[in-house]
């Protein structure tokens, strides 16, 4: 098991610097341009954005509808802390990772503090508190000074290259794969299937619930931060219901419970409506329509619960490819 476990992590890792490197290539060679390489910044914030949601909806299985309150407080935290840096001499990683973390860390405890009295509550409920939350967290940033008001956030330096957006995602995806797949990923996936059964075997839900919940809030954070620093505008109204909504939809297409599901319908649904733009009449019809027919034909989203291995699918590969020409030679004979 440690063998395979290696030879997968090595593939894995092989696999993503090999997409890394792709991608400076083509940039470098101008085969992808400005435009096209926007849409894949925006590809990974909204990876970073469904994966953590995915945490708290998919494996720890409560409704949350205010993910776009937690993206909107690491937003403006990170705007913030920036431009209050932007005069100290500090190289822009460091400055965009320390904005980032305190992004993330602000999320995190608003989540803390949410969650631990909006866990008790369950389905709509908590659906319906979480929404609540969202549109209270957008209000507030609407009437403060500080924030910008209605008017929003200008002068926020725009920090967020390609090299630091691609490895944040990375790392971000990674963290939270080695947790859901820990003893701790375990006892939330536990709430999830059975949350009276997980109590009886000992296990403290309220602690994992809320330690996921803020998680999900944590990372939500570190999208809104890298979200203003791309595009160094901040619009309260750009975190609105619809934005939870938006990022739920990703979740639900790939697969509640599964992070390389979030990761492939977050490409999908990010480069859907810009393939669309040239049918702008019928770009919406044909979006939800699309949407509609998914969940009529695979409601459990395109993984399921299932997670993508690209070990495992090299051996598939391998495996179809002996077995082809095996089925060759005996039709031969």
């Amino acid at each position: 098991m440690a063998k395979i476990s290696k030879k997968n992590y090595i593939i894995n890792v092989l696999a993503i610097i090999l997409v890394f490197l792709l991608l400076k290539f083509f940039i470098s060679n101008g085969v992808i341009s400005r435009y096209y390489l926007g849409i894949i910044i925006f590809i990974c914030i909204n990876i970073v954005l469904a994966t953590s949601l995915n945490l708290a909806t998919g494996f720890l299985g409560q409704l949350a509808l205010g993910h776009a309150g937690f993206m909107a407080i690491g937003a403006y935290v990170s705007a913030i802390t920036a431009i209050s840096l932007k005069g100290t001499g500090l190289p822009n990683t460091v400055m965009l990772i320390i904005s980032l973390l305190l992004a993330g860390i602000f999320a995190g405890v608003v989540g803390i503090a949410i969650g631990i009295p909006a866990l008790r509550l369950k389905g709509d409920y908590l659906g319906i508190i979480t929404l609540g939350f969202g549109e209270v967290i957008r209000v507030f940033i609407n009437n403060i000074k500080m924030t910008g008001g209605a008017q929003g956030l200008t002068g926020i330096p725009r920090i967020s290259n390609i090299d630091n957006v691609f490895w944040i995602t990375v790392i971000v995806v990674t963290i939270l794969y080695t947790l859901t797949n820990s003893r701790h990923g375990r006892a939330i996936i536990s709430i999830r299937e059975d949350e009276i059964a997980a109590e009886a075997v000992g296990i403290q839900t309220t602690k994992y619930k809320v330690m996921g919940f803020a998680i999900a809030a944590f990372f939500a954070g570190i999208g809104g931060g890298m979200y203003a620093h791309y595009i160094a505008f901040l619009d309260p109204n750009t975190f609105n219901f619809m934005r939870s909504v938006e990022i739920l939809v990703i979740v639900v297409l790939g697969g509640m419970g599964s992070l390389t599901g979030s990761v492939i319908a977050a490409i999908v649904l990010t480069i859907l409506p810009e393939a669309l733009r040239d049918f702008a009449n019928y770009r919406l019809l044909i979006y939800s329509g699309l949407l509609v027919l998914m969940m009529i034909f695979r409601p459990q989203g395109l993984f399921g619960t299932t997670e993508f291995s690209m070990s495992g699918f090299l051996y598939r590969l391998r495996h179809n490819q002996l077995f082809s020409s095996r089925k060759n030679l005996e039709e031969g004979d």
